[in-house]
C-alpha cells in the first residue's frame, strides 16, 4: 500500500495534535519560553539544511523569483484565509489562532526533503521507513505547536496527506522519467532552499521577525526549473 507512509504522517499529526490540547493548561510564561525554544531549534535545522547547497546561486535565485511569484498570488493571504474558513467552521477557543497553527504547522511539515524523499520511497519501493521516521518527528512537533498556536495545528494533516500522496501516487512515473542525476540534484537543491524557508519560520516562531514563508514556496518550483535546465544544459554551464 503506497500510501501507508503518508496516513501514518497524517494521523500522528491528529494525534499529537490531540495530545497537545490536553497540555492547555500551561502557564503564558512557560509556553512563551517554549515556543522560542522551538523557534530556535528550527532556525538550526534550517541552517543545516540550507548549508547542504552545492550551487548556493540556484538556492539565491529560486528564493527570488519563488517570492515574486508567491507575493504576486500572494499565497500566504490564501493560506491565512483557508485557516480563518477553519476558524469560523471549527469555532476558536480563545487558545491560540486556529489560522496561525494552520499556517506554520503546514510549512513546517511540507517543507523538506524527508516529505519527497519519503513519498519517492512509499511509490517506487513501497519502503515506508522514512515517512514513519517523519510521522513520529512531525506528531511530537504537533503536540508542542498545538501547547501554543492551538488546534488550528491538526488542519495541516490535510495538505501534507494530499502532497505526500501525490507525490507517491506518481513516484513511479516520476522515476521513469527523471533521470537519477537529475532527481538527486534536485533534492539537494531542493532541501537547502528548503531550509531557508525553514530558517525564516524558526524566525518567526521565535519572534525575532516577520517574514510570509509561504510567498517563498514557489521557490521550491523554481528550483526543479533550474536545476532541470543546467542538467540539460550542462556542456553551456562548464
Amino acid at each position: 500500500m503506497f500510501l501507508l507512509g503518508t496516513i501514518v504522517n497524517g494521523l500522528l499529526i491528529i494525534v499529537g495534535t490531540l495530545i497537545g490540547k490536553l497540555l492547555t493548561r500551561i502557564p503564558e510564561r512557560i509556553k512563551g519560553t517554549v515556543m522560542h525554544g522551538i523557534g530556535l531549534a528550527v532556525i538550526v535545522l534550517g541552517l543545516q539544511m540550507g548549508i547542504k547547497s552545492e550551487n548556493f546561486l540556484i538556492v539565491i535565485l529560486s528564493l527570488v523569483f519563488g517570492a515574486v511569484i508567491g507575493e504576486y498570488f500572494d499565497l500566504e493571504a490564501k493560506l491565512n484565509n483557508l485557516g480563518d474558513w477553519l476558524e469560523k467552521k471549527v469555532g476558536s477557543n480563545g487558545q491560540g489562532s486556529i489560522s496561525q497553527g494552520f499556517v506554520t504547522a503546514t510549512l513546517i511539515f511540507v517543507i523538506g526533503a524527508m516529505a519527497i524523499i519519503g513519498a519517492l520511497d512509499s511509490g517506487i519501493r513501497g519502503d515506508h521507513d522514512v515517512l514513519y521516521t517523519k510521522a513520529i518527528i512531525d506528531g511530537f512537533t504537533a503536540l508542542i505547536l498545538t501547547t501554543t498556536l492551538g488546534i488550528g495545528v491538526m488542519f495541516s494533516a490535510i495538505p501534507v496527506m494530499l502532497y505526500q500522496g501525490a507525490i507517491a501516487l506518481f513516484a513511479t512515473q516520476i522515476n521513469n522519467l527523471i533521470p537519477q542525476a537529475l532527481l538527486d540534484s534536485f533534492i539537494l537543491e531542493m532541501t537547502a532552499t528548503g531550509g531557508i524557508m525553514i530558517f525564516a519560520i524558526g524566525l518567526n516562531l521565535a519572534g525575532i521577525t516577520k517574514i510570509r514563508v509561504a510567498n517563498l514556496l514557489p521557490g521550491i518550483l523554481v528550483v526543479a526549473i533550474i536545476v532541470t535546465v543546467m542538467y540539460y544544459f550542462q556542456p553551456y554551464f562548464a
